[in-house]
């Protein structure tokens, strides 16, 4: 352990090693910054000790950080604080990034997955932990997991999902049913292509929001239609094979930036980015995608790139129609489906409305209630 330029270095017997600057261990000392209680810091930044205020760093009889500081208009000894050894080595090991006790995400194309979701049973999962967290399991590594023999009722979607947290309201309302609207004139009145028996091609949900929605949930109520199949593909492999393939296409759809437009009559929702949306490094999520057709309403860049932006559109959607890379599976009662929104591309093929009912309930889920439920559910599984 040294103490060099305000700048604590700790090493363990393994080799690891944490660099910890001193205002960082200010803000984290029981003692000094940290109320023990909350665990959060009271230092506003503006009441931050001076950085020479560290003058002595050891370890003590047990392991711990000892620091003694010496605080500007304080009287008396120096003030002495210690820090856990078990909560710096979580830092060194990376322990301590958003998504550290997350599974990783792992590509996936049809063959990977046998051609179908990764499923579970889901008629005990509304009293049994595990269940829940294989299914969470499933939705954070593959962004995609089915449950199969629920009850089709309209009860049972909200009751599960209030299980993992809020559900995350928008101009749908909180829940939402798909289903044709006025079948008998062709679905003459909807509001949304997704209430017509239309082909929906590969898409990802609500890209009119300045943060998309995380999580979807359908979960089939009725289904006696022909058609209709619901269709996946994983959009982190649609960018590699881009990346790898098309890297010109690449480059359009991750710089170049569109208005994603909603209007109805109570609602009118705007927002702009690109098609691919890198995140930062340390995210859980690597990515989002704004990749709904019907709502991408203006291109915003000079028009001398409008002709590779659009060139970069079809090649984006040939690559996520891709028979490889894509699920294809019916509904039938029970079932439902939850997939991250912002990385899983969905579409549906279409359908004939009048030749039978297919009656979905959905709803949104943020990313950090769900992760954070994981989260939980894990410690108390272990425990």
């Amino acid at each position: 352990m040294t103490l060099d330029g305000g700048f604590v270095t700790v090493a363990w017997a393994d080799g690891a090693e944490l660099a910890c600057y001193g205002l960082w261990l200010a803000e984290s000392c029981a003692g000094l910054g940290l109320d023990p209680v909350t665990r959060e810091s009271t230092l506003d930044p503006a009441d931050l000790p001076h950085p020479d205020a560290l003058v002595a760093a050891d370890v003590g009889d047990d392991g711990r950080l000892v620091l003694r500081w010496r605080l500007v208009g304080e009287a008396g000894p120096d003030t002495v604080t210690e820090v856990h050894p078990g909560w710096l080595r979580h830092v060194a090991d990376g322990r301590h990034q958003p998504g550290s006790a997350l599974p990783d995400p792992e590509r996936w194309t049809a063959a990977s997955l046998g051609g179908e979701p990764p499923s579970l049973d889901g008629a005990a999962i509304l009293d049994d932990d595990r269940t829940l967290l294989a299914w969470l399991d499933h939705l954070i590594r593959y962004g995609l997991g089915r449950l199969r023999n629920t009850p089709a009722t309209d009860a049972f979607l909200p009751e599960l999902i209030r299980r993992i947290g809020p559900i995350r309201a928008t101009n749908f309302g909180e829940l939402f049913t798909v289903r044709a609207r006025l079948a008998d004139t062709g679905g003459e009145g909807a509001d949304s292509t997704a209430y017509t028996g239309l082909r929906l091609g590969q898409h990802t949900d609500l890209p009119t929001r300045e943060t998309p929605p995380g999580f979807q949930f359908l979960h089939c109520l009725e289904n006696t239609v022909a058609g209709g199949a619901s269709r996946m593909t994983d959009g982190l492999t649609v960018v590699d094979e881009l990346r790898r393939r098309y890297p010109a296409d690449h480059e359009a759809l991750t710089t170049l930036r569109w208005s994603f437009l909603n209007r109805a009559v109570d609602e009118e929702h705007r927002w702009a980015g690109p098609i691919i949306d890198h995140a930062s490094d340390g995210d859980p999520l690597p990515l989002t995608l704004r990749a709904f057709y019907p709502v991408r309403a203006f291109p915003l860049m000079d028009p001398t790139d409008q002709p590779r932006a659009y060139a970069a559109l079809r090649r984006f959607s040939e690559v996520a129609h891709d028979e490889r890379f894509q699920l294809s599976s019916p509904f039938r009662p029970g079932d439902l489906v939850g997939f991250d929104n912002r990385r899983i591309l969905h579409g549906r093929d279409a359908y004939q409305p009048g030749a039978g009912s297919r009656v979905l309930q959905g709803c949104y889920l943020d990313h950090d209630d769900l992760y954070s439920r994981f989260r939980v559910l894990t410690r108390r599984v272990k425990s």
